[in-house]
């Protein structure tokens, strides 16, 4: 393996090459000052700026403490904030080194003190506030969750972050109900795609933007969706975006669920209904495919980023509202009531459009910012 840890000290070792990583699993170490503690693989980036700074290493884990778990994990879910934290361009980003990934499943490998209701070996979805792209880790006991009745791990670590995104953009912020007329961007990706199944229970109706139209062909067949409603970004947005109203008979849109903030987020926006919203939770448009950030054409973006001015707001009776979910993960006892209600209105599985394994992390990365990819990427884990 190309990418490995040349130069490490302290409690994190130089790992060795994928050809072994197999062969390798987490052990107790008796003999050792740390007896409690076992030794894990992990994906930890010494600093934010670059992706190529992301390597595989080795490293101690100690035992859980009070109040926590510790997780053998199985999979790992990929999401756009892990390349936007390691290229630092995420607000959340940690200082210093850090391992990526907000969520993941697995099975419980030990109990802390003071734990009740879980047993060693149950199956469980974990949120974390980075850290999940590692073999095993220590977590609070309050952000597991129990697996749904019938589901794999790989559906487990697939769920939570982007359909928790769904949820809370769709109905606490969003107030999407019955009858409503929601522009969903990025509909073929993991929050579009859950985005489109709460919609369905809700009894709204969703018009669906993607980036190409394969995407659009595979969500016309997916979903049952009317050809009209299913809207390929490009130059004739805005009458797209009309034609698509007009199949409605609709005056605007009820709500926009924006995780671009790209060049179509002024005609989406010019096209909110009285009482509209439009959420933003993302700026995939700022995001390149490259594994260092283009400075010189962000701020580019930045200059020309699209800009409201409020007064014009208040006439037109017309909000914007945006969130960044990772604040749910430090409120963890908010976090039970919120996966209730998200499992509630999107029972489905995850559409899982890609696994890899776990020492090709690099690929999945590459693969999610290459923004070719339908639904969920995980990593796997054997």
């Amino acid at each position: 393996m190309a990418r490995i840890s040349r130069a490490c000290s302290g409690a994190t070792r130089a790992y060795c090459p994928r050809s072994m990583l197999g062969r390798m699993t987490a052990t107790t170490r008796p003999s050792d000052a740390r007896s409690d503690s076992l030794t894990r693989q992990v994906w930890r980036i010494p600093k934010a700026g670059s992706l190529a700074r992301l390597a595989l290493v080795e490293e101690h884990l100690p035992a859980p403490g009070a109040g926590e778990v510790q997780v053998e994990v199985q999979t790992v879910g990929v999401n756009f904030a892990d390349v936007f934290a390691c290229l630092g361009l995420y607000s959340a980003t940690p200082r210093g080194s850090f391992i990526p990934g907000l969520e993941c499943a697995g099975r419980i490998r030990r109990i802390g003190a003071g734990v009740s209701g879980w047993r060693e070996g149950d199956a469980v979805i974990v949120l974390t506030r980075f850290g999940g792209y590692a073999s095993h880790l220590n977590v609070d006991a309050r952000t597991l969750w129990p697996l749904p009745q019938g589901w794999s791990l790989d559906d487990a670590a697939a769920y939570p972050v982007q359909a928790l995104t769904a949820w809370y953009g769709l109905v606490p912020l969003g107030a999407a109900k019955a009858g409503s007329i929601v522009l969903v961007q990025s509909a073929a990706g993991g929050v579009g795609i859950n985005a489109l199944h709460a919609l369905r229970r809700l009894q709204a109706r969703p018009v669906a933007l993607v980036g190409s139209a394969s995407k659009r062909d595979w969500l016309i067949e997916r979903f049952e969706l009317d050809p009209r409603a299913v809207v390929i970004r490009g130059p004739s947005l805005a009458h797209d975006l009309d034609a698509a109203l007009a199949h409605y008979n609709g005056r605007g849109f009820d709500l926009v669920l924006d995780a671009v903030y790209g060049e179509g987020f002024q005609i989406a926006f010019d096209r909110l209904a009285p009482e509209g919203r439009h959420v933003l939770y993302g700026a995939a448009d700022f995001m390149g495919a490259g594994k260092r950030p283009n400075f010189l054409r962000l701020a580019w973006q930045y200059l020309r980023r699209p800009r409201l001015d409020p007064l014009a707001m208040i006439p037109l009776n017309r909000g914007l509202l945006a969130f960044n979910l990772i604040w749910l993960w430090e409120q963890a006892s908010r976090l039970p009531e919120s996966m209730r209600a998200t499992l509630e209105l999107i029972p489905e599985r995850p559409h899982i459009g890609g696994a890899f394994p776990f020492d090709r992390a690099h690929d999945a990365l590459a693969a999610i910012q290459s923004g070719r990819t339908t639904g969920k990427l995980i990593l796997r884990l054997s």
